[in-house]
């Protein structure tokens, strides 16, 4: 299983980066071989629909999952579309994030998460 974090830089000391589709890396851990590797979220350039593009960069990575702090409702349908699951409500350090979810505390989302009050 290959599960990607949104995050603000490129390692396991990362902090999580709230929005899927504009975050700027993800790191993808194998939970099989316990390594992990970041990649660039291209998909943030898009300039429109960027967690729609996000989605197809980490369905182009072969990742199962993803773990961030918010998803809208056009990136939660592809990333349905596409079998991966998500997981929301994450902050803190990405290694402690994957820590959590290996421990079983994230529930799977059952859809968008609700906009934020400004």
């Amino acid at each position: 299983m290959i599960v990607a974090v949104s995050a603000f830089g490129n390692t396991l000391d990362s902090k999580v980066n709230p929005r899927l589709g504009k975050c700027e890396y993800f790191v993808l851990y194998h939970t099989q071989t316990g390594t992990y590797r970041a990649i660039d979220n291209t998909g943030r350039f898009s300039s429109g629909a960027a967690g729609v593009a996000t989605t197809g960069l980490l369905n182009d990575h072969e990742v199962t999952a993803v773990i961030t702090g918010t998803v809208g409702p056009n990136a939660f349908t592809a990333l349905e579309a596409c079998g991966i699951k998500v997981y929301t409500g994450a902050s803190g350090k990405v290694e402690d994030v994957l820590d959590k979810f290996l421990n079983g505390q994230f529930a799977e989302a059952k859809g968008p998460t609700p906009p934020q009050k400004k």
